[in-house]
């Protein structure tokens, strides 16, 4: 697994529909191979990022009691080594059986990443009845 660089302290609550990773936590989160991990590496100050916010929220509601972590990274707080930011947002999606990482090229509307998930996650197998209710 990475080794992280620098890290802000692990929060005292992360149970919001939005995980927050930190660098020394990354491995324990993002690394969890029973459950898919989409990342959003961003920083503070910038404005895309502050855009996509709210809708990360509502994708982390939308995924709730799915094995489906949506979480995001103060990429300029903290650091995961293996892992390269070249611009902000960076989105990468970490399956179970790809801990590697897959980079998000995809649109930024809600519906986009729901469809990127029921395309890409297990948790949305043929037949669930989310998929068929939002979709």
């Amino acid at each position: 697994m990475p080794l992280f660089l620098k890290s802000e302290p692990v929060p005292a609550t992360n149970d919001g529909p939005v995980k927050t990773v930190v660098g020394t936590q990354w491995s324990e989160i993002v690394g969890d191979s029973t459950k898919d991990v989409f990342v959003k590496y961003y920083a503070p100050w910038c404005g895309h990022c502050k855009s996509l916010a709210p809708i990360w929220t509502e994708l982390g509601e939308y995924v709730a009691g799915l094995d489906v972590v949506i979480a995001e990274m103060d990429s300029t707080l903290n650091e995961v080594q293996g892992v390269a930011i070249r611009g902000f947002p960076t989105l990468i999606y970490y399956p179970k059986d790809n801990k590697e990482g897959v980079n998000y090229e995809g649109g930024r509307e809600l519906q986009d990443f729901k469809d990127f998930l029921s395309k890409n996650s297990s948790a949305f197998s043929k037949g669930s009845v989310r998929v068929e209710e939002e979709l």
